[in-house]
């Protein structure tokens, strides 16, 4: 079996869809496909039941993906080895962040490559609609995310970041020109929602305002391309992180704090199952900087 015949199996037996396993792989469906088929023939079994509306792994595709992963897995961690020995590094860390604020944790990453000279850390982009698959998948070592986190296989290490919530609106909305908002206020507006763990959504967007009446929810949205696009049309308001300002500043979009909203606190975490001494040490530093305020 070729390598990129295995990546298509293993990329299909994770999004369970033809069509955003070639996005994904950068092919077309017929190659997804065809891949597929051809490894179904060389095994002799189905790996996948299809139909016009789902796609779902048979028990030989199930077995077949729990063989192939630690072992694709380490051929990617050996080939990512042998890279960084030749450029003399030893060790790289896969650090996933579901926003673009990477500049903001500058005092990290240089404080660790100081301390670790042969570690890089590399930056992966993580949907928030699913946040904590790449970690559960391999394709991350590490997650910044926002507290809480309660998941039972994730280990939470140090807060490394504070910041203020603020609220996303169109920048032609009735709040835009105020200097401030309450979560009062959001009874009365169409609140955007995405596809976060229920106590994601409960932390940034509560069920009901200060004095107990209830929080509508609106549309929703799985990235944040989606949710601006929605606010700046007028269809919903959103509470937001406020590095928001600085990274997705736009003409059609005004943020407002909340004043009577709770500092967001950003943390690492990472499997249990998985953890390594490049990201103790990580996290070590993440302890020792102590929680940078945004």
């Amino acid at each position: 079996m070729e390598i990129r015949d295995i990546e298509i199996f293993l990329t299909l037996a994770q999004e369970l869809h033809f069509g955003r396993t070639a996005e994904r792989l950068h092919v077309s469906p017929a190659r997804v496909s065809q891949a597929i088929k051809k490894q179904e023939r060389r095994i002799g079994g189905v790996l996948f039941d299809r139909t016009s509306r789902h796609v779902h792994l048979t028990p030989l595709g199930q077995q077949l993906y729990d063989d192939l992963l630690p072992v694709h897995r380490g051929l990617q961690q050996s080939l990512e080895r042998a890279a960084l020995s030749a450029k003399g590094k030893t060790e790289v860390l896969r650090l996933g962040m579901m926003s673009s604020n990477s500049e903001d944790l500058r005092p990290l990453l240089v404080a660790f490559a100081s301390r670790h000279l042969g570690c890089t850390v590399q930056i992966r982009a993580v949907g928030y609609n699913d946040p904590f698959s790449a970690l559960r998948r391999g394709t991350i070592d590490v997650l910044l995310a926002w507290l809480p986190i309660r998941e039972p296989d994730l280990t939470v290490g140090p807060v490394v970041c504070t910041e203020p919530v603020v609220l996303c609106v169109s920048s032609t909305h009735r709040l835009a020109t105020r200097r401030s908002v309450s979560y009062e206020d959001l009874a009365d507006e169409a609140v955007l929602t995405g596809a976060a763990p229920d106590y994601w959504r409960e932390s940034l967007i509560p069920a009901h305002t200060p004095s107990g009446r209830p929080i509508p929810g609106g549309p929703s949205a799985i990235d944040g391309t989606q949710l601006l696009a929605i606010v700046g049309s007028g269809e919903a308001v959103c509470p937001a992180h406020a590095h928001a300002l600085r990274y997705y500043a736009r003409p059609d979009i005004a943020y407002i704090p909340i004043h009577d909203a709770p500092l967001s606190r950003w943390a690492l975490c990472w499997r249990t199952s998985s953890e390594t001494t490049s990201i103790r040490n990580f996290a070590e530093v993440a302890d020792d900087l102590g929680p940078l305020p945004l």
